[in-house]
């Protein structure tokens, strides 16, 4: 396993579709929390806590920071990020739900261990991409040969380069750090023995990684 981040810093209701299918306003700032490193894990295995309720897939662009980042320009955070690859946002909805109705965070239902699941990375400098490709990527989630979700990282409500800029003037990015750029609409729940194929189309790249649902009772 590669080197867990100090952080993974992710980003809520940055695609409008998603914020619609969900019943969610779309916020006038980006909506942020953080999952630790103990949340890290990577492909091929997605394990998901079986006894809380629904556990909802949500695919995502992760980028990587190269180099500490504390209240910079956009240029500065688009030059800092190194790497890109894939991520699952795990979430446990039932969970989630509840913790929204009382008004609590939601580290509960994103924060336990493996709730992070990442694809390998590419990167930036030695594949030929670079930000302007990641932000005019498409990629699809299937489950079971079945799409799910599709994404279309131009209709970001906030792009990339912004986004790290933004996270940067409310708290200092690490190097190693990973942000999380927000799901497209398509979310919904994951069962044990699901195969998941993780598709992107990147600049002249076609990407694909493949995982297996395990329960975690």
């Amino acid at each position: 396993m590669a080197s867990r981040p100090s952080k993974i810093v992710c980003v809520g209701r940055n695609y409008a579709a998603h914020a619609a299918e969900l019943n969610n306003t779309i916020p006038n700032e980006p909506l942020l929390f953080i999952k630790p490193p103990s949340s890290w894990a990577e492909l091929p295995t997605v394990r998901i806590p079986t006894q809380q309720g629904a556990c909802h897939h949500e695919l995502e662009i992760a980028v990587r920071i190269a180099k500490p980042l504390h209240r910079v320009s956009v240029a500065e955070a688009s030059a800092a990020i190194d790497a890109t690859t894939l991520a699952l946002d795990l979430t446990l909805r039932d969970v989630q739900d509840r913790l929204k109705q009382q008004g609590h965070p939601w580290e509960r239902a994103k924060a336990f261990d493996g709730a992070c699941v990442v694809a390998p990375w590419v990167e930036l400098i030695n594949a030929g991409v670079n930000l302007k490709h990641i932000q005019e990527s498409s990629f699809e989630l299937t489950r079971n040969g079945v799409m799910q979700q599709q994404g279309d990282a131009q209709q970001m409500l906030m792009p990339i380069a912004e986004l790290v800029a933004h996270i940067s003037h409310v708290f200092t990015l690490e190097a190693g750090d990973v942000v999380l750029t927000g799901t497209p609409a398509g979310v919904g729940p994951l069962q044990p023995d699901d195969e998941l194929a993780l598709s992107w189309q990147l600049g002249e790249q076609s990407l694909r990684w493949s995982g297996q649902v395990i329960g975690n009772d």
